[in-house]
């Protein structure tokens, strides 16, 4: 099953809710734990047997980031399908492009520099294998019978130069194996001077008993909410605060 949550207001341009339906052998969910006041955001599209995703952090505040965020999901959407519609399209030198694309995209939308720290991947859902690029360094972990552990490879994020190559990695999922990504509000969720971070992200996967993808995106939603909820007590009463974007996203082979 994939879904996604996305919270998302009206405005005069935003991206559109990703809709999927159910994929057979993946669980796949995303969700913000608050409405977006910023960049986050989320979007999925099958193309034959592939799944392909991108979780990005556009810095900035709405509508200008959910302008760029509706014109990176277009082409997305649109490269995606023709690098994964042929039978034989390479799983890994597709990602490349795929990103390469994505990267363009949100510079022109942007007209210019727009830093935007984006995961991207591309499940094969027979094979159960992931091709993923990390640019900008997203806290990924997995989940699978050798224990809990950071997703290797890191790189440069999205929005900066316009003619960057990117190398995909890939990982093999064996049944049950899971991956939970977050954006930056979550890891930087602040109890006085000490953020959320990593490490409680890969706790979180470690000692989640509900293996679906919804079930381990609300573990970690709540637990980074519950460990900065002494902050917002101490706000003026009727002052507007800003919160940061707390987005996460779960992706489980089911089969």
């Amino acid at each position: 099953m994939v879904r996604a949550e996305t919270g998302l207001a009206s405005s005069s341009r935003e991206p559109r809710r990703a809709e999927l339906g159910q994929v057979d052998g993946l669980d796949l969910h995303a969700q913000y734990y608050f409405d977006r006041t910023g960049g986050d955001f989320f979007d999925a599209v099958r193309v034959g047997s592939r799944v392909a995703f991108l979780l990005s952090d556009i810095a900035g505040r709405r509508p200008e980031t959910d302008t760029i965020a509706a014109e990176t999901q277009e082409a997305f959407r649109a490269r995606a399908a023709e690098l994964f519609g042929a039978r034989d399209a390479n799983l890994m030198d597709g990602t490349e492009m795929l990103v390469q694309a994505i990267n363009l995209a949100l510079m022109g939308a942007a007209k210019g520099i727009h830093f935007a720290p984006t995961m991207v991947g591309c499940y094969d859902v027979p094979l159960g294998v992931l091709a993923y690029i990390n640019a900008g360094g997203q806290t990924a972990v997995l989940h699978d019978s050798e224990g809990t552990r950071p997703l290797p490879n890191v790189s440069m994020p999205l929005g900066l130069f316009t003619h960057l190559t990117y190398e995909a990695s890939m990982q093999a999922f064996e049944p049950g194996a899971r991956l939970l990504v977050v954006t930056k509000g979550v890891t930087e969720s602040m109890r006085d001077k000490t953020p959320f971070g990593a490490e409680r992200v890969l706790e979180v996967l470690q000692n989640s008993k509900d293996e679906s993808a919804s079930g381990v995106c609300q573990a970690v939603l709540e637990a980074a909410h519950e460990f900065e909820k002494r902050r917002w007590e101490w706000f003026t009463f009727g002052r507007k605060v800003v919160r940061e974007d707390m987005t996460a996203l779960a992706m489980v082979r089911s089969v």
